[in-house]
């Protein structure tokens, strides 16, 4: 393999903790400007590519021009040429940015830019805000090129039937023809998919019925929309695999699913599962977080991160679902539910403990929910996709909290500024968000 000019991405010592003023001065003079070479092509060099789909090449070299992968492959098999910028990455793990098929994002502009920053701070690079968008929404920011964001899509103001004292957003709906009105007006919005709510909610309300539900999937279909349900109890999500769902924005949670549902969901090979799975019940290590938040945020989510009995039956209830489902080949996306940017690395160590081996959660956070989303040019490392990718610090296949161990972002070629952690020991270049 010829090398020409390489860069080292690694700083040559360590910088320990120091007054904020002057770390930010000593990672100014620490992180290297990358300047391409005459044709606008990077290659980065020797990490560990974990391609989303299954694939892992143990050492890898791919490239990248114009924020288009140019190159993914074997460093024994690429000849770089003269005159080009390399980047060692040896001793890294390359994977794809994480896409959240489900969340509830805030509304304003401000807001909401604020929550698409956060996501990306963590390695997301797109996030579907799921059927809470109000009328002031400005969806307009989907069309608005930020590489410093998430991407944005959204299903506008979901469908469910009356739920006075609930959210008021979105469309309540009595008859066909309202439901079938529903589905056109947030067609005329342009929205990306619809959402509905099938829910009693404890038995407080009437939920959509089978006759609204099935007139909401048919208009969404006939406007070229995909429609996704939230659900809770089995029979349910039975009915709505046969009036042609699309996806599930949640697992089956009032009880273990049984062979007619299994029967049901080898029937319609297509109908993709958000596992979005409720708290484990358990603690998990959040000192990861600490330098993407304030110290009273940092808090409050420490204080939740405490042992929970009484969530730990439901929980187990929707892992072996999730398992089960998994085993027999269903597509599993990922997704959040709320509003918590950090929430796709814990959904991730969950979906690890319902039973899913760490490749399978990768590709259900990268491959699977970029195709649920549409986004076919995200969720992989090939040849033609968006430069959308995180280089951590650990392998996510050996532990999948190494998701975590974030030294740097690209979202469409370009490294997200801002946040790159220092830890003890750590290969990372030290940068730090003021």
């Amino acid at each position: 393999m010829k090398q020409q000019k390489s860069t080292q991405y690694r700083p040559f010592f360590l910088i320990t903790l120091l007054p904020l003023i002057f770390l930010f001065s000593a990672c100014t003079d620490q992180t290297a400007t990358i300047n391409s070479g005459s044709d606008g092509t990077i290659y980065y060099q020797g990490a560990r590519l974990i391609i989303g789909n299954g694939d892992v090449i143990d050492d890898g070299t791919f490239s990248i021009s114009n924020g288009i992968l140019v190159y993914v492959g074997s460093s024994d098999e690429v000849l770089i040429p003269d005159n080009s910028v390399s980047i060692d990455l040896s001793g890294m793990t390359v994977m794809p940015a994480i896409i959240d098929s489900h969340a509830h994002l805030r509304t304003s502009r401000e807001n909401l830019m604020d929550d698409l920053r956060r996501r990306a701070e963590q390695g997301i690079s797109a996030v579907l805000s799921l059927g809470t968008d109000g009328i002031e929404t400005p969806l307009e920011i989907r069309d608005e090129f930020n590489p410093t964001i998430a991407r944005y899509l959204s299903a506008g103001r979901g469908i469910t039937a009356p739920e006075p004292g609930r959210n008021e957003i979105p469309h309540w709906v009595t008859s066909e023809e309202e439901a079938r009105q529903a589905v056109r007006d947030e067609a005329s919005r342009n929205v990306d998919f619809i959402k509905i709510w099938v829910d009693d909610r404890g038995g407080q309300y009437d939920k959509l019925s089978p006759e609204l539900y099935a007139a909401v999937i048919e208009e969404a279909h006939l406007n070229g929309l995909k429609v996704g349900a939230h659900i809770f109890n089995l029979e349910d999500a039975k009915k709505l695999l046969l009036a042609g769902i699309d996806f599930f924005a949640h697992g089956v949670r009032d009880q273990d699913i049984d062979e007619e549902f299994i029967e049901l969901v080898r029937q319609h090979p297509n109908v993709v599962l958000i596992a979005n799975l409720p708290s484990r019940g358990a603690p998990t290590d959040l000192d990861w977080l600490a330098n993407y938040m304030t110290q009273d945020e940092f808090s409050l989510a420490q204080s939740a991160n405490r042992e929970r009995l009484e969530v730990q039956e439901a929980f187990g209830i929707q892992a072996r679902n999730l398992s089960r489902l998994n085993a027999i080949g269903m597509p599993i996306a990922l997704g959040t539910d709320g509003n918590t940017f950090w929430a796709p690395h814990i959904e991730m160590e969950d979906m690890v403990e319902s039973g899913m081996s760490p490749s399978d959660v990768i590709i259900a956070a990268t491959k699977n929910s970029a195709a649920l989303l549409g986004l076919d040019e995200s969720g992989t490392i090939e040849v033609g996709k968006h430069a959308d990718f995180i280089i951590l610090e650990g392998n996510p296949l050996d532990d999948i909290t190494n998701t975590r161990l974030i030294c740097d972002i690209y979202l469409q070629g370009e490294a997200l500024q801002g946040i790159k952690i220092q830890r003890e020991g750590s290969l990372c270049p030290l940068t730090i968000i003021l």
